[in-house]
């Protein structure tokens, strides 16, 4: 079976798949983020003056479209995979000459889309509120890829072990969130004492949403270097792990 073919249908009905209910998939997050940059931005950002010699309003646009970007590619992949599961149609790929790689990058490629789709929404929202002029166009894009491809990943490990549509609901309420939430959106991590700036370095969001943030208007608390290396690193881990789960087929063949 030729993969290119194979591989173009995966992707095509994923992208399908959100674009047909574009309702539910691309427009609350717009709501959402005209909220958020109504109320933090606007109500408070006046309050808190800049941050890192940026306006507040400025500062928390990049964390606002990564955190829209990580949550939708996430999203995209663990609830597309995860009904096909359900729905018993992965039968279908696993007697079929599709080789694991094409379907997991077909899944993860469907998230992405979906992830930097809604991205490009959220920025033209903040263009309402703000007036950002990219600092580093390849960082941004770099960065924006590379953070999308590890969620999608980890949606699809999420969606393989998962056992019923409440277990796709636990980590992105307890873990995804609170770390987007804690990853230095709407803060600079030098606002926080001591401790707390220690115990931010071991969240992995906090050097994406950095990274993204120096890319669009050239501030950051953290190496952009380590930044890259750690965002690259997860996406070479959860590559390797989502294939050894395809070849074991674990979560799908029992």
């Amino acid at each position: 079976m030729n993969h290119a073919i194979a591989l173009r249908t995966i992707i095509k009905k994923e992208v399908q798949r959100f674009i047909r209910i574009w309702p539910q998939t691309l427009l609350p997050p717009a709501i959402t983020t005209a909220l958020y940059f109504l109320i933090f931005g606007k109500l408070i950002g006046d309050r808190i003056g800049t941050v890192g010699g940026a306006s507040y309003m400025d500062y928390i646009v990049p964390g606002v479209i990564l955190m829209s970007v990580i949550s939708h590619s996430y999203a995209n992949v663990v609830s597309s995979f995860y009904s096909t599961k359900f729905q018993h149609n992965i039968e279908e790929l696993l007697v079929s000459p599709v080789a694991n790689w094409v379907i997991l990058a077909g899944y993860v490629s469907g998230g992405i889309i979906r992830g930097l789709l809604v991205g490009v929404v959220v920025a033209l929202i903040s263009l309402v509120f703000a007036d950002i002029a990219v600092n580093n166009v390849l960082i941004t894009l770099s960065i924006a890829v590379l953070t999308a491809t590890v969620f999608s990943l980890a949606g699809f490990i999420n969606a393989v072990f998962a056992d019923s549509f409440d277990d796709i609901s636990i980590i992105p309420n307890f873990i995804l969130t609170p770390l987007s939430y804690l990853g230095g959106v709407f803060y600079s991590v030098d606002m926080l004492p001591g401790v707390w700036q220690t115990i931010s370095q071991g969240n992995p969001i906090l050097y994406m949403v950095n990274a993204f943030r120096y890319g669009l208007i050239g501030v950051t608390d953290v190496d952009i270097g380590i930044a890259f290396a750690m965002t690259g690193g997860f996406s070479v881990l959860l590559i390797l792990f989502s294939l050894f789960l395809l070849h074991k087929g674990v979560g799908i063949k029992n």
